[in-house]
């Protein structure tokens, strides 16, 4: 019988694996390992500990903090006792905080530390269903006391009261919870306006966590490495649903500042990562080659020409001659193998790229050198996998086929149209944007595309992004975007162009390769603004962007671009958690500089 809710599947696995290893942490400078039976009991008694405290199946519960064990323990705890796990992002000012708080009309609120904590006194007054505040993280607050706040240690003890009490309990409330009941409520990112709470039941979770393996597998050996905010469903599938599901190791990292630090140490088997990550990991690649010895630099060129020769072949679905896969070996034992082993990829079976497109030319240039990177496409609405390429078939300016199970078909006006088991229950409270969203069974992505020869999708652009120029051309701002953020030198890009004569562009430098570039050609310069307003730069990022614009057809070229002159921040509304720029905010943010560009010609 196939198991639909997550309590089932968790009981199961942890049953299965006992004193096995479930989750990692480092402290101290030391990994510590926390087993699927310590894993089990804990959320036992975390959810037990709610019942307790009057937490009815349905309602909701938040978590905001950073990814570490004690955030899977408390969604678990939440869950298993048919409670709503509600996730707040980290980085999320306190109004942002207040308004998932309220808009779920949560009960309990779990917080990491005094950092979090603080967010919430800024509106307390203003949440009258918050019953209680607990936080997990003490330190510096050994001397606070609120009648609202409880320790992490003090719902633990409470759980385990209460299980010693009523050791029935928790597992009746499990069997309580079925596969339409709400399991987790995931915030939209929100650029488009307010995020909106998606609901995803726990037929759409424990579906997710079996079908995003079936072309992939994944094995009870594997090990991850979770980064990326636990509350978006990228990262939920993998540290939580499909870990859960086949049984595999979550190793937590120490801080962000500590990634590539943490990758080389773990040597993950699976990974994945939003594009950007990717594209620092090229460009860091592409500029220490730049500093290396001539030698080294002529055998990597030679290596990765090899490479290249050989991905091209297969990302179009040609056959490899024999002599070019010899040579390729012998590239990869001696040069690429080394390179693996210095990012900490030497274990990496397969690596997923997710949560906002990535340019073709990054995932050609992993496949080049051995990684087996692919790329997904989803949305939070259908659990975050609509389709993914195979291992080994990664199809050129595509994401792959539909996930087993799940049906894509392309709307008259080229929408992208999905049913799945996957697919959402709708907004939690807001039926007029669910009804806009889903009609007749059928998740309406917002996204445009279209399906080969070969049942791959390849997407276009977002269906509200598409430029129509004065000229009635029609332009998509992604594809161009996608090529300009190839270049290591450049972090992103927003194109301007609806109802203009002409394309132009706001670009964001990648500071780090950029700073080097001043430096090794000592161009002078105090801050960040004096960087992007330098003439040299301002000419040397016009090269990259001409290199594009000779891949571009006359009307899709970029005539005029602007550097902005400050970084672009998630608590000034720029971009969102997982770093795609909010185009409309942007847009208004910096129209000086647009209808400067305009006036300029």
């Amino acid at each position: 019988m196939t198991l639909e809710t997550v309590p089932e599947i968790f009981k199961q696995t942890a049953e299965k694996y006992g004193d096995r290893v479930a989750m990692r942490k480092k402290e101290y400078g030391l990994w510590h390992d926390i087993s699927w039976n310590e894993f089990y009991r804990d959320a036992r008694y975390i959810g037990s500990a709610l019942i307790s405290m009057g937490l009815k199946k349905g309602e909701c519960v938040s978590i905001i903090g950073d990814n570490c064990p004690e955030w899977a323990l408390i969604d678990l705890g939440i869950q298993c006792v048919g409670g709503v796990a509600v996730g707040v992002y980290s980085t999320n000012a306190w109004p942002q905080v207040e308004y998932v708080v309220q808009n779920s009309e949560s009960r309990f609120f779990f917080v990491e530390n005094e950092e979090q904590l603080d967010k919430w006194l800024q509106f307390r007054d203003k949440a009258p269903l918050l019953e209680k505040v607990i936080v997990w993280d003490l330190e510096g607050l050994r001397h606070f006391e609120d009648p609202m706040v409880m320790t992490y240690d003090a719902i633990l003890e409470l759980g385990r009261e209460t299980v010693e009490k009523e050791p029935d309990l928790f597992e009746n409330r499990m069997n309580e919870v079925t596969h339409e009941d709400l399991s987790v409520l995931i915030y939209t990112s929100g650029t488009t306006g307010p995020p909106k709470g998606a609901m995803l039941t726990h037929r759409n979770v424990t579906w997710m966590g079996r079908a995003i393996v079936e072309d992939n597998p994944v094995y009870d050996t594997d090990e991850v490495m979770s980064f990326l905010p636990l509350c978006h469903i990228f990262e939920r599938l993998f540290s939580v649903f499909a870990q859960i599901t086949h049984g595999y190791t979550v190793n937590f990292i120490e801080s962000l500042d500590t990634v590539t630090d943490n990758m080389r140490e773990i040597s993950p088997t699976v990974g994945y990562a939003v594009p950007r990550i990717w594209e620092k990991y090229m460009s860091a690649v592409y500029i220490k080659m730049s500093d290396a010895t001539w030698f080294k630099r002529l055998v990597f060129g030679i290596a990765y020409k090899i490479g290249k020769k050989r991905a091209t072949l297969r990302m179009n679905f040609k056959d490899v001659p024999f002599y070019l896969e010899v040579l390729f070996q012998i590239a990869y034992f001696m040069v690429f193998r080394k390179l693996k082993e210095r990012l900490g990829f030497d274990r990496l079976r397969i690596a997923y790229s997710g949560a906002a497109p990535i340019a073709p030319d990054v995932l050609h240039f992993f496949q080049s050198i051995g990684v087996n990177l692919v790329e997904g496409y989803g949305q939070t609405e259908d659990t975050g996998v609509t389709c993914v390429s195979p291992s080994g078939k990664v199809k050129f300016g595509t994401v792959g086929p539909p996930l087993p199970g799940t049906e894509v078909k392309i709307a008259e006006d080229g929408e992208i149209l999905v049913r799945a088991p996957s697919v959402f229950k709708g907004y939690y409270g807001n039926p007029e944007e669910t009804a806009k969203t889903i009609k007749d069974g059928w998740l309406y992505s917002g996204d445009v595309g279209e399906i080969d020869e070969d049942g791959y999708l390849k997407i276009t652009d977002r269906k509200k992004d598409i430029i129509v120029t004065a000229g009635g051309k029609n332009i998509t701002p992604q594809y161009i975007e996608n090529k300009l953020k190839a270049s290591p030198y450049i972090n992103d890009a927003v194109i301007i162009g609806d109802k203009r004569k002409f394309i132009s562009c706001l670009i964001m430098i990648d500071e780090d390769n950029v700073v080097k570039y001043a430096q090794d050609n000592k161009i002078q310069f105090s801050t960040y603004k004096d960087l992007t307003q330098s003439p040299e730069i301002i000419k040397f990022i016009q090269d990259e962007v001409n290199k594009v614009n000779e891949t571009l057809s006359r009307v899709e070229q970029v005539k005029k671009f602007t550097i902005l002159p400050k970084k672009l921040y998630e608590e000034d509304g720029e971009v969102t958690p997982t770093m795609k720029v909010k185009r409309k905010y942007v847009n208004e943010a910096f129209g000086d500089l647009i209808e400067a560009m305009y006036k300029r010609r």
